[in-house]
């Protein structure tokens, strides 16, 4: 595997590769690596002649200095991951060679981008479609890769390629959880071992509306939910949505939509840490 740092030699790279006939998957990243990132980079490999893995932790994406500062990185370990599982392209440049200049365009999916995450991260999904074309732009892969952990993102990452990139195929892959259900995170690393203890709680609710849902309404199963989980000390819901899975508008019944998630945000611990997860109801 060879690492890049710069845009000029990744795209020589990839151009090189297309040259002779390769097919040409991404996954990108912001590091702090783990299984859920690891079943991504396994399965483009699989499916790819050539496999690039993006490293670079976005600054635009964060409305948040603190959590922009704190959020993880592991260079070295993710270089090694990487290397393991048959990735054949490591991009990770900095915020210079991405940002030479401030990133000025504007991305609107309403109402794909403006709920949930989007209301109460304002910016956050346009700084995601900033930096997400600018990878398609600088690899021009035929498939890239994305973790349902972040289902949201995945629908507006979907909506910006149909916008500008329609022959790129956007792949979404099945949430990694641990054991005890904690869907796996790069965030789950700044946890304390008594705020790892509880955060499972945040799927065990869910799990356990699913059969609840299937008596009850929407607004019960969601109320049901959030009282399970702010009943743990140590955790508080955000927000939780059960929405149309395809649009991302609220539901007020079961047969509203064909597909339906519950989307959910927890902060655990006190300084705090903020988790997302979902589960499909049908």
């Amino acid at each position: 595997m060879e690492v890049v740092s710069k845009i000029a030699d990744l795209k020589a790279r990839v151009a090189a590769f297309k040259a002779s006939g390769k097919t040409v998957g991404l996954v990108p990243t912001m590091g702090a690596l783990h299984n859920g990132h690891a079943s991504l980079v396994k399965r483009s490999v699989s499916e790819n002649d050539v496999t690039v893995v993006s490293v670079f932790v976005n600054p635009t994406q964060f409305n948040d200095k603190n959590d922009l500062a704190n959020y993880p990185r592991t260079f070295e370990a993710d270089r090694d991951l990487l290397a393991g599982l048959g990735a054949t392209l490591m991009f990770a440049p900095t915020a210079d060679e991405v940002y030479p200049e401030p990133d000025t365009r504007s991305f609107s999916y309403p109402p794909t981008d403006t709920v949930m995450e989007g209301a109460f991260r304002p910016g956050h999904f346009n700084g995601v479609c900033q930096i997400v074309s600018k990878l398609f732009a600088f690899v021009e892969p035929d498939r890239s890769y994305f973790g349902e952990k972040d289902f949201q993102q995945i629908a507006v990452i979907r909506a910006m390629a149909a916008e500008h990139f329609p022959s790129l195929t956007i792949c979404p892959c099945p949430i990694v959880r641990e054991d005890d259900g904690l869907a796996l995170s790069s965030r789950n690393t700044l946890l304390t071992p008594a705020e790892r203890q509880i955060a499972p709680a945040i799927f065990k609710a869910l799990s356990r509306s699913i059969a609840f849902s299937k008596q009850h309404s929407v607004a019960e199963t969601k109320q049901s939910v959030i009282d399970e989980i702010n009943s743990v000390d140590g955790l508080e819901v955000q927000y939780y949505e059960i929405v149309d899975a395809i649009a991302l508008r609220s539901v007020t019944d079961w047969n509203e939509a064909e597909h339906i998630q519950g989307c959910i945000t927890v902060f655990c611990g006190h300084t705090p840490i903020r988790l997302i997860d979902n589960i499909n109801y049908k």
